[in-house]
Formats: C-alpha cells, sequence, structure tokens
C-alpha cells in the first residue's frame, strides 16, 4: 500500500490470514448445513454458496491490478491466495455436486450434464483452473518464466466461464447476477485498456 509497507514475517502472517478468513464462508456454511439451517434444501444451498464464494474471490484476485495501477494499493501479495482460495471454493463446490448432490451416480451425472449444458461451463472452469492452482509457486514462475504469465492469462476464460455458469443455474437475471455481470465486465474491459492506459502512463513524463 502506498507509503506503508510490511515486513517479510507480517506480510507472510497477514497472507496466512487471508487464507483462514476467505475460507471461514465456506467452512460456516457447512456448520450450518450439518445443523439444519440453510434451508429446505441444504445440500443445494451449500453448494451454491461455495460456487458464489468462488466467484467472489476469481472477482478479487483481478480487482488486484486495477488497485495498483489507479489507485497506488499494492496487495500483489495476496493476489496468490485469493486465487488459490477461488480454486478451493471451486473444487469444493464440485465435490459437493459429484458426492452429496449426484451421489457418485455417473448415470446421473451425464444426464444432468445434458439436460443442463451450464454445468459444462463449470467443468470447463475447473478443468482450467487446476494448471493455475499446481502453477501457483515460485518454482514453476521460475521454471516456466514468461509462460507462466500466458498461462495464467486464462483467468480471463475461467471468469466469464463461472459467470455463466452462475447465470444459468439461476435460471433468471436478478439483481444479484446482474451485479457479478457488470463487475466482470469491467474486470475484463480495464484488461483490455490496460495496455494502452499503461503506455500513455509512461509517455507522460516524456512530454512533460
Amino acid at each position: 500500500m502506498a507509503g506503508f509497507s510490511l515486513s517479510a514475517r507480517q506480510k507472510s502472517l497477514s497472507v496466512w490470514a487471508l487464507y483462514v478468513i476467505g475460507l471461514f464462508p465456506g467452512c460456516y456454511d457447512f456448520y450450518l448445513g450439518i445443523y439444519g439451517e440453510l434451508g429446505a434444501d441444504p445440500v443445494r444451498d451449500f453448494e451454491h454458496a461455495l460456487g458464489i464464494w468462488a466467484l467472489r474471490f476469481l472477482c478479487l484476485g483481478l480487482v488486484i491490478t486495477p488497485l495498483r495501477d489507479l489507485a497506488r494499493i499494492n496487495l500483489i501479495a495476496y493476489r496468490r491466495a485469493l486465487g488459490l482460495i477461488a480454486f478451493y471454493y471451486v473444487l469444493a463446490h464440485f465435490a459437493i455436486y459429484l458426492t452429496l448432490d449426484r451421489g457418485l451416480i455417473f448415470s446421473s451425472i451425464l444426464g444432468d450434464i445434458l439436460k443442463r449444458p451450464y454445468i459444462m461451463l463449470g467443468m470447463a472452469g475447473l478443468i482450467l483452473l487446476i494448471p493455475l492452482a499446481v502453477t501457483s509457486n515460485r518454482w514453476s514462475i521460475r521454471k516456466l518464466g514468461s509462460r507462466w504469465i500466458t498461462l495464467h492469462k486464462a483467468v480471463y476464460l475461467i471468469l466469464p466461464a463461472g459467470l455463466l455458469h452462475f447465470i444459468l443455474s439461476r435460471k433468471s437475471f436478478t439483481l444479484e447476477p446482474a451485479f457479478y455481470t457488470a463487475v466482470v465486465i469491467l474486470l475484463i474491459a480495464y484488461r483490455l485498456i490496460r495496455p494502452t492506459l499503461m503506455q500513455r502512463r509512461r509517455a507522460k513524463p516524456k512530454t512533460a
């Protein structure tokens, strides 16, 4: 953050704190489900809650760059944690669907996929997220070099896929899907205009 910096130890502790805080909502929803406080269909409600949190953390991970560029707030140290938390929620969301929702009955899962194509969008998002999660470490960054950046740009495909999965699963375009649609459009639009914006910013001192 501009004018404020943490020591390496403080930064490490704050990242671990983010993991705890980030995963707490999912654990709390699980607790509510055990005690029958999630509603008439606790499995489906829990499954949806995990999906929503995955979408939120994907969005938060992409907010880091605009914050640094436009507000001079540098939270880049937390981007990896936000991405991994999103992955954990997607993985849990998919695991609940396979086990508690469909009972690992593959004929039921296949029939559900054929009847509800949005499930394929969710599965595609998960498959694309796996290599990003596996390579979210310093060793992979060093090993892959510039290819690491190219690989992690897949998040700009994953986020729209997750959004469409969410919208189609709701079967109606209410205020909540509209809000997330606006957020995703803004994040992707910023990514598209960012090269021009940065080029103009770098050219300003020369002009002056």
